[in-house]
């Protein structure tokens, strides 16, 4: 089976999780006020015998998560017609990816961060070794892990730390210098929870 059929398998909307891994987030804090602020990132897979996946490291100078690896994306704009707009505008922004080479295969499970962003994640394939090309003062680095490496729970740990008077609880991935951990992590988990549904049927 090709990548794109597993990948499409396994985003079908009937394997949305009521609960997904978001919810620890909340186990000791209130939800936060107001509505969610719709965002979306993508993930893009690279098309080759064995895929990669493609991330990015923050710049250290930027005011909010800096030095984090995260993928490229970032809230809605008035002028996107979707979460699969947004993600496509921002993965051109920072790290020069054409949106018209992604082949978009659907979406994983909505995340809601502390902060207050509903994120979707959209899925896409893009041919490998693109000219990426990191923004300035926003991208540090663009780099590629190994999709089987996320996949695999044996490479991700669950930790737990005291925080504001409370508990909280986070994935990490450790990939050569990478620390991989949050928000970012959790949405490889969903990703992963959902391949593993339908592995049997592939």
């Amino acid at each position: 089976m090709t990548l794109r059929a597993r990948l499409a398998a396994a985003l079908q909307p009937e394997l949305d999780a009521p609960q997904t891994q978001d919810v620890f987030l909340y186990a000791d804090r209130p939800l936060p006020e107001g509505p969610f602020v719709p965002a979306a990132v993508l993930v893009a897979i690279t098309d080759r015998a064995a895929p990669g996946l493609i991330l990015t490291q923050r710049h250290a100078g930027l005011r909010q998560h800096s030095g984090q690896v995260a993928f490229p994306g970032g809230r809605l704009d008035p002028g996107d017609a979707d979460a699969v707009a947004a993600a496509l505008r921002e993965a051109e922004e920072e790290i020069a990816l054409p949106a018209s080479v992604v082949d978009v295969i659907g979406r994983s499970d909505i995340f809601r961060t502390g902060t207050g962003f509903a994120i979707e994640p959209i899925v896409g394939i893009v041919p490998a070794d693109l000219p990426l090309r990191p923004a300035d003062g926003e991208v540090e680095a663009i780099f590629e892990v190994p999709l089987d490496f996320l996949l695999d729970a044996r490479n991700r740990a669950l930790k737990t730390v005291d925080w504001e008077g409370g508990k909280r609880s986070y994935y990490e991935y450790l990939w050569a210098d990478r620390r991989i951990w949050g928000v970012t992590a959790a949405m490889l988990v969903n990703l992963a929870r959902r391949i593993e549904a339908v592995r049997d049927m592939l």
